[in-house]
Formats: C-alpha cells, sequence, structure tokens
C-alpha cells in the first residue's frame, strides 16, 4: 500500500476516493477516527492509500484534478 494523498479536508479525500473508484482505482482511507483521539480539531490528516501497483496511475489522477499528490 502507498500513501497518494494526506489532508485535513474529509471532503477532498471523499472526493479523490470517488474520483479513483471511477478509474477502477481501489483507494483505502486511513486515519479515519483520529479525529475522536484529537477532540475533532483536524490536526492529523487523513490518508489515502492505493496498491503499490496502482500508485503512479493514482498520482495522476489526482494531478489531472489539480491535486497535489503525496510522493512518499
Amino acid at each position: 500500500m502507498r500513501d497518494i494523498l494526506r489532508s485535513t479536508d474529509p471532503t477532498l479525500i471523499a472526493f479523490a476516493e470517488a474520483m479513483l473508484a471511477g478509474e477502477g482505482i481501489a483507494a483505502f482511507v486511513l486515519d479515519v477516527h483520529m479525529s475522536t483521539l484529537e477532540g475533532g480539531i483536524g490536526a492529523r490528516p487523513r490518508r489515502l492509500a492505493v496498491a503499490d501497483d496502482d500508485a503512479e496511475a493514482a498520482r495522476a489522477v489526482l494531478r489531472d484534478l489539480g491535486i497535489e499528490p503525496h510522493e512518499g
């Protein structure tokens, strides 16, 4: 699994996940429940991850949408 996006904006994560699904790329949202631990202040970003084989294609989709992907 590779992180391709990190954001404290849950709508951006949901949008990116939906767009990737539309391209046939399965994405998984990590750290969804961290807001419970931090009191809902949004200090910890959620991460969007894809399979290693899909990472480059997913990053290309995000770039096409004007979203800067995480390169880690």
